[in-house]
This record gives structure tokens, sequence and C-alpha cells, in this order.
């Protein structure tokens, strides 16, 4: 039976923890008391002497193929890109939601659709918790999932701790552990597609609190960018900005600069190497494979979001919110979006899938 020692060896040491933070979820969920998040992001033992090494852990972890056949076959997964019942590019009806959203509010507009209709009791977001600071965070009213729009910067902070190194990735699997204390058995997940792989291996071992989740929100994943001291230096050179002037982040096809005076400095993804996280390098999931419904920028106008419809459940709660909650981009206007949309997603896909493999390949050549 290999436990979170292995996993400290085979992933942590080869450099390919994601910090999803499942493994912890999982134990703290269920009250070991084993683990928790170092300020770095990066499990580690809380108390050694508090595992019962059953293995979940390591079972659990994307990184480990372990049981890549059964998530496959839980989310019917096909090639290329997982599941595909359909592409639409869309965004929130409602003005707020729009203003507060990254690109056009969907995630919001449907998760407040979830709740106002109760068939949640919460969703587990992330939520700002200073200047460019997020933690994770289990919303449960509509202020709350209102307060929570938006893409600014994640901090790699547990969620007692701040630190100043910001990211564009936030633990929020974490938060399952509220998920078990507050006894909610209905709750909404948005992630990336690490956190969502990690959670449908909890799906198949049907350990907690993975039963708790209703719907699986996957966020598409260029990779996590760090933001600390030196990086930030060097991106106010290369973008010509000051960071004081600096409004929001976003990530489409390059990363995305707004400044408080309505300017909007584009950095190529490929000149941001030196601030990128070491293990995105060995990930192959750009799209979200594994969630209900798989949400993004790429491929649509500013102020519109791509969705991916890729489960059943999926997409009927997108064809109920319509109307009221969502409106879809204007087939009139250009009546190929969609499929444009779907192909250039699947066009960053294999190229994330093709650079993984190439770097997973260096590694294994190295080990040998």
């Amino acid at each position: 039976m290999k436990t979170f020692t292995h996993l400290i060896q085979e992933v942590q040491n080869k450099g390919r923890c994601h910090h999803c933070g499942g493994c912890v979820a999982f134990c703290t969920a269920i009250n070991y008391g084993a683990l928790e998040l170092a300020e770095d992001g990066k499990p580690r033992y809380r108390d050694q002497s508090k595992c019962i090494e059953c293995g979940i852990c390591y079972a659990i972890c994307p990184e480990v193929g372990e049981l890549n056949d059964e998530v496959k076959k839980l989310v019917s997964w096909t090639p290329p890109i997982g599941q595909v019942l359909g592409t639409v590019v869309a965004r929130a009806v409602d003005p707020e939601v729009q203003a507060r959203g990254t690109d056009g509010g969907v995630v919001t507009a449907l998760l407040l659709y979830l709740l106002d209709q109760g068939r949640i009791d919460g969703a587990i977001v992330s939520k700002k918790m200073g200047p460019f600071q997020r933690q994770p965070w289990l919303a449960r009213t509509r202020e709350e999932i209102l307060e929570a729009a938006g893409f600014h910067f994640d901090t790699l902070a547990t969620l007692s701790h701040f630190s100043q190194t910001y990211s564009t990735y936030s633990p929020s699997i974490v938060e399952l552990k509220a998920v078990t204390q507050k006894r909610h058995n209905r709750v909404a997940f948005v992630g990336t597609p690490c956190q969502i792989n990690s959670l449908r291996r909890m799906e198949v071992l049907g350990v907690v609190p993975s039963e708790a989740i209703r719907i699986h929100f996957g966020l598409f994943c260029a990779g996590n960018f760090q933001f600390g001291e030196g990086e930030r230096k060097e991106l106010e050179k290369l973008g010509n900005f000051q960071w004081t002037e600096v409004l929001k982040v976003n990530l489409k096809e390059e990363l995305m600069i707004h400044l408080h005076k309505g300017e909007v400095r584009r950095l190529p993804l490929e000149r941001l190497g030196f601030m990128k996280r070491h293990a995105c390098q060995f990930c192959v999931d750009y799209a979200a494979e594994y969630a209900d419904l798989s949400f993004g920028g790429l491929g649509a106008p500013e102020g519109w979001t791509t969705v991916i419809i890729r489960s059943i459940q999926g997409q009927t709660l997108l064809t109920k919110a319509r109307g009221a909650y969502l409106e879809l981009f204007p087939h009139k206007e250009d009546p190929r979006i969609s499929q444009a949309a779907l192909a250039k997603i699947t066009e960053w896909s294999g190229k994330k899938k093709a650079m993984a493999g190439q770097h997973l390949e260096e590694l294994y050549r190295q080990a040998v």
C-alpha cells in the first residue's frame, strides 16, 4: 500500500505536485489530521503519527495513474479532449454579474441560478481577501457568490495565512472540509482541471466528501503563473506598466493586464515561462476534461465566455438557465463562433498534451 510518503518521493520530489490539495482535502474532511498545506501551498505531514496509511491520498493524486481508466469511464471520456456534447458562447444577463465576472460572468450566473432554485446549499469558489489576494471559500448566499465573482490574483496561502507570493491558482478543494463540517450535501465546485481530476478520483473510490459535489465546473487552464516579487518586476518591464496601476488580470490566448485607466497590456504566454509553475509542464489537461461544464475566455469575444458541455447534467443546467440568467452569443453575428471556439480549444489542448509528453519523457529519461 502506497502512502503520502510515496507521494513525496514520486510526485513532490520530482516537481510534479500541482498543489491541488486533494490529498489534504480528504484527510482533513474525515478528521484524520495527518496532512496540511504548507505556506507555499504544498501538501505536507501535519502529524505523521495520525496517518493510518490508507493509501487514498496516493490514489486520488492526479499525477498518479492508478485510477485513470476508472475516471475516464465515469465521465464517458473520449479523445481528443473528453466528452463534448456541445459548445456555446454565452454571458450573464444581469449587468452586475457581467461587470463582476472575468469574461461573461457565466459561472457566477449559473451558481446564482442553482442557489435561487434551491438545488445547491452553496458553492466552493475563491474569495477576495485583500489587494490581489484570494482564498478558498464556501459561498452560501447570493451576496457571497457575487462577492467571489471575477478573477484577480489568487494567493498560494492556506486558509489562515497569507504570503506575498501571488498566483493564478487557488487551492479551492481544501474547502471541502467546511462542506463536511456544515453537513452540506448539495454543493457546486468551481476549480482547475487538476482539482476536478482529484475530485473524480474520490468519486470513483466513493470516499467523503465527494458525494457532496453535485456539479463540477472546470476552468480552462494554460498553467499556474506565479506572481512573486521578482516576477512582478519582470512583468512591469515587459508590459511597460506599474503594479499600482493594475485593476485585474485575465488569461486567454495571452496574459491580459487590465489597468485602472482602461488600458490593457497583452503579453504572449510563451514569454512567461519564467513565472510558470514547474509542475504545470507535466499537465495534459487544458480544457477541464472531467468536468460537467468547462469555461474560459478562449475563442470568445471580449465580455463573453466559451462553455463546453460535457454531461447531460451540465446540458440541462445550461438549458434551464437560459433566458433569465444567460444569453447566447447572437447566431446571426457569427454563425460559426461555437465551432471556431471548440477548434481553438482543441488546438490549445493538443499543444498542452504534446508539451507535457515531451517533459514527461525527459523526466523519465533523467530517472533512467
